[in-house]
């Protein structure tokens, strides 16, 4: 299949490496030089605009990294929503607002393309080895021609509903309870700490006892043996969360939780941490935060 693919960061290009290994054809664009090196030089061909991307293409699968960013590609000058032919399949696997998610469906049905969200959750590194997790909205027919290529670079695909806003609204609920469990985890580390126990004896006995769960082991690895490079940070978690409280308050929702969370990041980005891991970055003001014992 001809696939024009836009967005090649952290997670962008080794889902596209996984579309060029399974024998498609891909046409890459990013807004900064460089990042499309890897792909050219694996067979994809580079873009000078996203409407170059999309020239000849059955499909576009875009990852850009915010709302602001698709808002310059598809309405921009020369933006994408007019280049794209009838019957083109746009597959949007960003994060990005409910609000946006609606707009696309909109304007995509005005002209005639097929639209599937489809957001994935997983670490650069779960990138690399095509085993994110996808979650798919959508007409039928469009989730369906979709499939094999949401497959190359998935261990897992749940299919939300029939709205491809159901399926961004997932994704945002998924990463709320990712920044409640860091932190959790990163509040639960720092009173271990207190108490003189090692955090990682501390996490050894609870995981064992309560949960069992390689997802809680995965962050408190990464808490407590920070990498050199960060994977999602704290910049993007906080995005992550306004969106999601922008879509809550859109329903006359209330999240609690997702108050208090939002001024932990509030915290951190004041502290100089918006750039740091976020589950790093919450586990350094967890402990910036923390009271001496009395």
């Amino acid at each position: 299949m001809k696939i024009g693919f836009l967005g090649l960061g952290k997670m962008g290009t080794p889902m596209a490496m996984h579309l060029l290994a399974a024998g498609h054809e891909l046409r890459v664009w990013n807004r900064s030089e460089g990042k499309a090196d890897p792909l050219i030089h694996e067979g994809a061909i580079l873009a000078g605009t996203p409407a170059e991307a999309e020239l000849g293409a059955d499909a576009v699968v875009t990852m850009l990294f915010d709302d602001r960013a698709h808002e310059e590609v598809f309405f921009g000058p020369g933006g994408l929503m007019d280049a794209m032919s009838p019957g083109v399949l746009h597959i949007s696997s960003s994060t990005i607002s409910v609000a946006l998610s609606e707009r696309l469906t909109q304007e995509h049905a005005k002209r005639g393309h097929e639209f599937v969200a489809a957001p994935v959750f997983g670490r650069p590194n779960v990138a690399e080895e095509g085993r994110l997790w996808i979650v798919a909205a959508g007409a039928r027919k469009a989730v369906e021609r979709a499939l094999p290529l949401l497959e190359t670079y998935s261990r897992g695909i749940t299919v939300v509903g029939a709205e491809p806003r159901q399926a961004h609204a997932v994704k945002l609920g998924g990463n709320f309870l990712i920044g409640v469990m860091i932190q959790a985890l990163s509040e639960s580390f720092v009173y271990a700490e207190k108490q003189g126990i090692d955090p990682a004896t501390f996490f050894e006995a609870v995981n064992s006892a309560l949960f069992q769960s390689p997802f809680y082991a995965a962050y408190s690895k990464v808490i407590l043996n920070p990498p050199e490079q960060p994977g999602a940070t704290i910049e993007l978690g906080e995005k992550d969360l306004r969106l999601l409280r922008e879509a809550a308050d859109s329903r006359s929702t209330r999240l609690s939780l997702a108050d208090l969370l939002a001024q932990a990041f509030a915290e951190a980005r004041a502290a100089g941490l918006a750039q740091e891991d976020w589950a790093v970055g919450q586990y350094k003001m967890a402990r910036e935060r923390s009271l001496p014992v009395r």
